[in-house]
């Protein structure tokens, strides 16, 4: 089999990047692994999200605003070409705080990303402001206030990836699921991709696999530096609407639950979780919206995420082999929309290669310099 690129990872990143390229290539292959395969989209919690990125690097926080600009349109059209709704509300988002010192942190991380961009579209809310977004709904006493951007956002990240393998299956692109890379071989200008089902060649690869990646870009000449964080969400019953904005800690479904998170733990490749984060997930959320206590509580889980030393993704191309390209992100949801629309122009040749070399793990070269 002989295609223009293969894709390895069908996780959310890997998805939107596939979808992106089957718009400017003919054929596009989509690896994907199996059920039983460790995933990040496990530990997502679902936002749009731009308030809180960026700080200390101007070029991640312009990434992440044209990103969940790119989303009012975007989730449009993947619907519209999946038949999927994703369940997009783009009404702005909160981060609440817990007294004055929180308060005074989160509005020193305004003005550090205020430095950086003319206009950030986050402003800090009193306390009054918060309660006078949230009528009829209590609010706990420590609650000081909270930062709100009218651009953040938040989705059904499983309904997302579903929209997206769909929209790439009818734009031309195939899904090959349960498939296992073997080893990836170069030679004349192409890459032989390995797979216990047979070989595939192409002219490109992109590496977009998770925690799995670093296997497999080393040998193109790409180092990826990440560590992994266990992430921990629970959610809660059913409940009619009451939460008009997403936070990031507690947001609301489209069915109702409502998902409180998430744990940042680093505990290598342990995937359970704890009694110990349960509490200090629900207890927070109680201290903001003390009548969630009444709620029963009805699943937890976690999922691994990857996460660069300095948070912000990492987008390779390879100089010794020409057509490799990796990318590792933990934020796949709210870089979606650049992963599908500017990232895979990119990777097609389509515009400078230039303004991703920001995000290349060479950065970490100079700042240790």
């Amino acid at each position: 089999m002989v295609v223009d690129c293969v894709v390895i990872g069908g996780g959310i990143v890997g998805s939107a990047i596939a979808y992106g390229l089957a718009g400017c290539l003919d054929d596009v292959l989509l690896l994907d692994g199996s059920d039983g395969d460790p995933r990040a989209a496990q530990a997502n919690f679902g936002l749009v999200w731009y308030q809180s990125k960026g700080v200390g690097m101007p070029a991640y926080q312009r990434l992440s605003r044209e990103s969940v600009q790119e989303w009012r349109s975007f989730h449009k059209e993947i619907e519209d070409m999946s038949g999927v709704p994703v369940e997009f509300v783009g009404r702005g988002g909160l981060a609440y705080c817990l007294g004055d010192e929180e308060f005074e942190a989160r509005q020193a991380i305004l003005s550090r990303l205020a430095s950086q961009m003319a206009d950030t579209g986050i402003e800090m809310l009193s306390r009054g402001a918060v309660e006078r977004l949230h009528p009829g709904i209590r609010l706990g006493p420590e609650v000081t206030g909270a930062a709100f951007s009218t651009l953040d956002a938040h989705v059904n990240p499983l309904r997302l990836l579903l929209a997206l393998q769909r929209a790439f299956a009818h734009r031309g692109g195939t899904i090959r699921r349960s498939e296992s890379v073997q080893a990836i071989e170069t030679g004349r200008g192409q890459f032989r991709i390995r797979l216990k089902t047979g070989d595939v060649d192409a002219a490109r690869v992109v590496i977009a696999c998770g925690e799995a990646s670093r296997v497999l870009a080393e040998p193109l000449g790409m180092t990826l530096p990440f560590t992994l964080q266990r992430g921990q969400i629970i959610v809660t019953e059913r409940m009619a609407p009451f939460l008009a904005y997403p936070s990031d800690r507690i947001r609301q479904t489209a069915c109702g639950t409502v998902m409180i998170g998430a744990t940042k733990e680093d505990v290598g490749f342990d995937p359970g979780t704890t009694a110990a984060a349960a509490a200090g997930l629900t207890a927070r959320a109680i201290r903001v919206f003390p009548d969630l206590a009444q709620v029963s509580l009805v699943r937890q889980w976690s999922g691994r995420r990857v996460i660069t030393p300095d948070i912000a993704p990492l987008y390779e191309r390879s100089a010794a082999f020409p057509g490799a390209y990796a990318c590792v992100c933990h934020s796949g949801v709210t870089l979606a929309a650049y992963h599908a629309r500017t990232l895979a122009q990119r990777i097609a040749g389509r515009g400078s290669w230039h303004e991703m070399e920001k995000f290349s793990a060479r950065r970490f070269d100079v700042q240790a310099a």
